[in-house]
């Protein structure tokens, strides 16, 4: 779900249905079961999310991120062979894999938010594909559901008015849900926090309120100090 980008009204295509989310947590798979406190100074951690970097910088200062490419085993690998010391993923890819035993350490959401739909899947169909998606409402999880159109919501208003990296977790639970949004500057000193909590049915509301009070609060001054990596 995280990869899939917030559709424009006029699109073609639509997302039909949300299975029951996964984990939503950040793990660590690092040399030797090492946790993220213990490691040394100057440690080199992949992660290709921006979002990730600026949450290292804010826990971990001395350590470094830097870019990784590959899968989830390519970077599993690429930690084995030494080339990196840790590399930062998503719990429910390592879970879907068949590969928790190499989990070093889940990362706590307080520390970690995960980004906008982190653990949750999109299954997209055509918009006029009527059959389709009638057959796939048999695996909608409305709680899910609920949770991700808040996170997606605080994307399509933060990045109209700025481009940041956003963490977002929305948890629905009966007829409530509680959604938190953070944004970070590059170096991870700054973090601008929102947080609201209601009824289910208003979480694209809520959602968009909080949108609105992040880039009240100066989303646009951090968005400054990432404009190089986006030029």
């Amino acid at each position: 779900m995280k990869d899939i980008p917030v559709f424009d009204k006029d699109s073609g295509l639509l997302i039909a249905s949300v299975p029951e989310r996964g984990s939503v947590a950040d793990v660590l798979v690092s040399t030797g079961n090492g946790l993220l406190k213990d490691m040394k100074n100057g440690s080199r951690i992949g992660t290709s999310s921006l979002l990730r970097v600026a949450q290292l910088r804010r826990a971990r200062p001395d350590v470094k991120p830097e870019p990784i490419r590959g899968n989830v085993d390519t970077r599993i690998q690429k930690v084995e062979r030494g080339e990196f010391d840790a590399v930062v993923l998503a719990e429910a890819g390592l879970v879907r894999l068949g590969l928790t035993g190499r989990i070093s350490e889940r990362l706590s959401i307080e520390d970690f938010m995960p980004a906008p739909g982190q653990g949750a899947l999109a299954v997209v169909a055509r918009r006029d594909d009527l059959e389709v998606i009638e057959m796939l409402k048999s695996i909608e999880h409305p709680p899910t559901r609920a949770e991700i159109e808040a996170e997606r919501e605080l994307v399509r208003i933060l990045e109209g008015g700025c481009k940041v990296p956003v963490g977002a977790l929305a948890r629905a639970r009966g007829n409530r849900i509680q959604i938190a949004a953070s944004i970070f500057s590059m170096d991870g000193k700054v973090k601008l926090l929102a947080e609201r909590s209601g009824h289910v049915l208003d979480a694209v509301v809520l959602a968009r309120e909080m949108g609105e009070e992040l880039l009240e609060k100066g989303a646009k001054r951090i968005e400054e100090t990432w404009r190089t990596v986006y030029v």
